[in-house]
């Protein structure tokens, strides 16, 4: 239980003047958008690679198909993880700081992610190869679960103004495209590179390349303080004991709805980003790299959308912004798969860029409207479980899900169905969430 503090502890507070403040807001801005690059980065490599490398390397004795859905159950892990690492990293960054808990998550995601561009091959040490992986991408979704709720949080509590929460905090939403961008320009630079053997070693280059945008992450994370609202728990003597415990207690609504929201952003996400590597080369037997070509121009589309979209939902509410998004993701999957399925390389840039959009249109004001919804004491906690949670039921799933589909169909149009049903769900749960765009908020 929180205990209650005095009127004079919160005085206690330094009071900055509007520029330091300023600076201080930008500054968390920039740190929290290239610390979120850095670790989505790490986690998209491992995406990518997933669908064009592990099944052939570590799991070769099944067929090409059986293959897949052991690299994506692995991969899948990652998301299960990360809940755990909302959980870890909640309390902790609800009890001891933002900052030091953002630390924390970025050394444990960079080394994981470092490290997996040394595990042995089926070929050299068997089982062992796969089981080391699944270690590994444990650690990173741990690490990742930690992240995303301590880099919006250091932005947003450092927004002075009501009417800006959703663009600022959209900033930090470009992480994921970022480093979606980084790391299929990674992995398509390198193939180029190591052509032939590109499955010798050319995919563990970008994997050990990531220890250097570890280190760059860690000198921009020491240098930002810590922020005014959380500094207004501690002084106020507002911190919870148990924050996870409390946040379960008093707010398992929003935590169940802000989770069920993501449903159609998140599960969608990863099918057009992810599984599409396996369906395109696998089932299409399109080119590896006009695959990646296309998610990276669709992940720079998102580098403007998802700042617009968050800017949009200042002016016209967060949850009417949101829930556009949802209706247009539901109605694109069948656009999707009927686009790819032409086998036609213009359609399938088109549809491949184009994926991106409706989720975008969720994605920008989805930081502001789920950490809304738990006051500051519990505010890292609440908003980590709420947005990691979605990972079990929508993130770590949705590939699996989708190669099952396809398998039983041989059909793209019963993956359509599921991201239909995905985005019907997020309607409903978007729905029953409190909209409170512009409102103050509660410090306590």
């Amino acid at each position: 239980m929180a205990a209650t503090g005095s009127v004079a502890d919160v005085h206690l507070i330094p009071v900055l003047s509007e520029a330091e403040h300023r600076a201080q807001l930008r500054r968390a801005v920039i740190a929290g958008t290239i610390g979120t690059t850095i670790e989505w980065y790490d986690f998209f490599l491992y995406s990518t690679v997933t669908g064009l490398v592990f099944a052939k390397l570590y799991f070769p004795g099944s067929d090409p198909l059986g293959g897949t859905l052991e690299a994506f159950s692995v991969y899948a892990l990652g998301f299960v993880a990360r809940p755990v690492g909302a959980a870890i990293f909640g309390h902790y960054g609800d009890r001891i700081g933002r900052k030091s808990a953002l630390i924390a998550t970025l050394l444990l995601m960079g080394l994981a992610t470092f490290l997996v561009a040394f595990v042995p091959s089926y070929a050299s040490i068997g089982n062992w190869g796969a089981i080391i992986l699944t270690i590994l991408r444990v650690v990173q979704g741990i690490g990742v679960g930690g992240e995303w709720g301590g880099s919006v949080l250091m932005a947003m509590e450092w927004a002075r103004g009501n009417g800006n929460r959703g663009f600022i905090a959209a900033w930090l939403q470009l992480g994921v495209p970022a480093g979606l961008f980084l790391a299929n320009l990674a992995v398509l630079a390198f193939s180029a590179l190591s052509g032939d053997q590109f499955l010798t070693w050319g995919w563990r280059i970008p994997f050990v390349l990531s220890i250097l945008l570890v280190g760059l992450g860690l000198w921009i994370r020491l240098g930002i303080q810590e922020t005014p609202a959380f500094r207004a728990v501690t002084a106020g003597k507002q911190v919870e004991k148990a924050p996870v415990k409390e946040v379960l207690r008093r707010h398992p609504r929003e935590v169940a709805l802000t989770a069920l929201a993501r449903l159609g952003e998140q599960a969608p996400f990863y099918i057009f980003t992810a599984f599409v590597f396996g369906y395109g080369v696998g089932e299409l037997k399109l080119s590896r790299d006009l695959l990646i070509s296309s998610v990276l121009a669709a992940s720079a589309v998102s580098l403007v959308m998802i700042p617009l979209a968050g800017w949009l939902s200042d002016r016209f509410g967060r949850r009417r912004i949101y829930m556009a998004g949802a209706a247009l993701t539901g109605v694109y999957g069948v656009v999707y798969f009927m686009l790819l399925d032409t086998q036609r390389p213009a359609l399938i840039v088109l549809a491949i860029v184009l994926s991106l959009v409706p989720h975008d249109i969720m994605y920008g004001p989805q930081a502001a409207l789920i950490a809304e919804c738990f006051p500051g004491r519990l505010r890292y906690s609440g908003a980590s479980l709420g947005y990691q949670l979605a990972s079990i039921l929508a993130g770590g799933p949705a590939p699996l899900i989708a190669t099952a589909l396809l398998a039983r169909t041989h059909s793209g149009y019963a993956i359509a169905g599921f991201i239909a049903a995905c985005a019907v769900i997020s309607l409903i749960a978007t729905a029953l969430l409190k909209d409170d765009t512009n409102r103050a908020l509660d410090p306590g």
